[in-house]
This record gives C-alpha cells, sequence and structure tokens, in this order.
C-alpha cells in the first residue's frame, strides 16, 4: 500500500499508467476509497498516467480528528498530492465530495490542473444538514452497518436499487458501507457543515464537465445546473438511469463521457 506524507497527513494512494503520459486524478465519494474509480483505470492506464487516492480520515489514509477534516483541508491535501507526485496540469476527476474539491482547486489552484469533470456533486452549502447530522449521530454510535438502507438511498439511484441486473452494483455498495468504522461520522460531519463556494465559480477558467444523475437522490440535477450556469463555457451532461455515484453504476458511460472530454481539451 502506497502511503505518502502530504500536507501534514498520509495519504494513501495508487499510480498506474506510464509516468511521462498526461494524468488524470480521480477523487471519490465519501464512503468510497480507491476502488470507486477501478473500472475508469482499467480503460485509460494505458495511455494515461492514472493516480486515485484516499481522502485523509478515509480508506488508507491516515485518521484524522473532526476538525481536520473539513473540505479546504482536503483540497490542500489534494494540491500538496498533485504537487508531491509531479502531477501539474493534469484532469481532475472527482465525484461528489472529490467535486466539491474538484471545485475549490479550479478555482484557485488552475496552475495544477488542466481540466475538471464534476460528477454528482455541489457548489452549494449542504441543504440536508438535519438529516446528515442523524446519520452522523447513528455512525459515531454504531457505524455504517445500521443505516445502510438509507445510506444505500442517497448513494443508488432508482434504476441500481430496484433492477435485478444492477444487483450486484447493490451489493457491493452495501458490502462497503457495512466495514465502515464510526469514525467515518466525522467526514459526514464535515459535508453537512460545509461552505457554499458559489461566490468562486466566476474564478474557475479551466475547461469543466458537469455530470448530473437524472436519479441522485442526494444532488439532484439542479445542483449540477447552478454549478454550470456559474462557470463560463462549462458543459453539461445528464446520465440517464444513474443515482449518486455515476462511476460505480454506469461505468461504461463514465468511460464514454471521459474520452469525450479528454478529445475535446486536448488532453
Amino acid at each position: 500500500m502506497a502511503l505518502i506524507d502530504v500536507n501534514g497527513t498520509q495519504i494513501h494512494y495508487i499510480d498506474e499508467g506510464p509516468r511521462d503520459a498526461p494524468a488524470i486524478i480521480f477523487s471519490n465519494s465519501m464512503f468510497f476509497d480507491v476502488t470507486m474509480f477501478e473500472k475508469q483505470a482499467t480503460a485509460f492506464a494505458d495511455n494515461y498516467r492514472i493516480v486515485r487516492y484516499d481522502h485523509r480520515g478515509q480508506g488508507g489514509s491516515a485518521k484524522e480528528p473532526r476538525n481536520a477534516l473539513d473540505m479546504d483541508t482536503l483540497t490542500d491535501d489534494t494540491a500538496a498530492l498533485i504537487e508531491a507526485l509531479d502531477l501539474k496540469k493534469c484532469c481532475f476527476v472527482g465525484n461528489s465530495m472529490g467535486g466539491f474539491i474538484g471545485l475549490r482547486l479550479a478555482a484557485r489552484r488552475p496552475d495544477l490542473i488542466a481540466s475538471a469533470v464534476i460528477m454528482g456533486s455541489s457548489a452549494d452549502a449542504e441543504v440536508s444538514v438535519e438529516a446528515m447530522e442523524a446519520v452522523t449521530e447513528a455512525i459515531e454510535q454504531n457505524g455504517v452497518a445500521p443505516v445502510v438502507e438509507d445510506v444505500l438511498y442517497f448513494m443508488l439511484g432508482d434504476t441500481t436499487l430496484n433492477n435485478p441486473d444492477r444487483a450486484p452494483i447493490r451489493e457491493r455498495v452495501a458490502n462497503m458501507l457495512k466495514s465502515r468504522t464510526p469514525d467515518y461520522a466525522n467526514s459526514v460531519w464535515n459535508i453537512a457543515h460545509r461552505k457554499s463556494v458559489t461566490d468562486e465559480l466566476a474564478n474557475i477558467s479551466v475547461p469543466v464537465l458537469v455530470v448530473a444523475g437524472d436519479e441522485d437522490h442526494t444532488y439532484p440535477p439542479d445542483h449540477s445546473q447552478r454549478i454550470v450556469d456559474g462557470i463560463a463555457d462549462a458543459k453539461y451532461e445528464l446520465m440517464t438511469q444513474t443515482g449518486h455515484v455515476h462511476a460505480v453504476e454506469r461505468p461504461d458511460a463514465v468511460n464514454a463521457l471521459l474520452k469525450t472530454h479528454l478529445a475535446e481539451t486536448g488532453f
């Protein structure tokens, strides 16, 4: 397991593909880890340098107290990781929490990224604070296992939840959630209490693709549309039969969108 010391913490990461190729860095959703984007790594590692990493406090990265897991700190971690691995001017791909980080990076550190793909995310402050605080309290007491069904509803779209053909995806995500320990409550709390970055969107000048899921119960398409409206020349894609975790629910469709985005941005 590769660990690197950056920004006062240890980050777990996987670094694949040719070291001299253009780099794509993948930043996952809450509760997930480097395995979230494994289908994308397989599809693109022949021609790109692919870096996947776990946020501090999650996966194989170092555990940290609640007050060290805010979105600005996670953004600084990612910037430091990009610099430490010499990935400058990479394509950044982030889902949900990863999208929170991607928007902040694009606005504040355009020297580090060439473009960004933001999936299932929001620039707003959290709109479901009370519900997330209830989930936080439940996880803090007993881990994620007792609230798996509730969290699955926020993570997966109706098609993934109900279509037998996607039962393996549902089972995979459920098993992952059941393994998450009470300390994950600290990261959930920071999502619930994150600050809006809508006022920073106008500062973004790198190409941005914003992807929404038509069945996203956490951040429905209007959240993505508001991001697009705030960024000059941002592009918008609506994925059908897709909930909150696009790369897990419809990996082939995500790969097709990424391929088009990379070609259009000359990457």
